[in-house]
């Protein structure tokens, strides 16, 4: 059970923390001139982090403290998602896509 006198000043602490390093960057980005290599450098930061993001919630599944992988029904659905975003260009079919297969392999299953 979670001290509730403790829990709320940390979880606001953590929020305003976050806030100021984000916000820091916005005020930092309007009177510094970076150099041209930064700024190339900074266009494959998404493509970069979007694979960590991924890889995890595809693949790994975590079950007690072991984590292990997640499955066939995992990959399949992000290999359905993958192809109706390669031929649609379309986030919310993509999102639906791939939803529906996840459910139906589970249910299948």
């Amino acid at each position: 059970m979670v001290d509730m006198t403790t829990y709320w000043p940390v979880a606001l602490g953590i929020g305003a923390g976050t806030l100021l390093i984000r916000y820091s960057f916005i005020l930092i980005m309007d009177k510094v001139t970076l150099p041209d290599l930064v700024h190339r450098m900074l266009r494959f930061i998404p493509a970069s982090v979007l694979p960590a993001l991924i890889f995890p919630a595809v693949f790994l599944h975590q079950s007690g403290d072991a984590v292990a992988w997640a499955g066939p029904e995992r990959t399949v659905a992000w290999l359905a998602a993958v192809l109706i975003a390669w031929k649609t260009r379309n986030i919310l079919a993509t999102i639906a896509a791939g939803m529906a297969v996840l459910w139906l392999l589970k249910a299948l299953a």
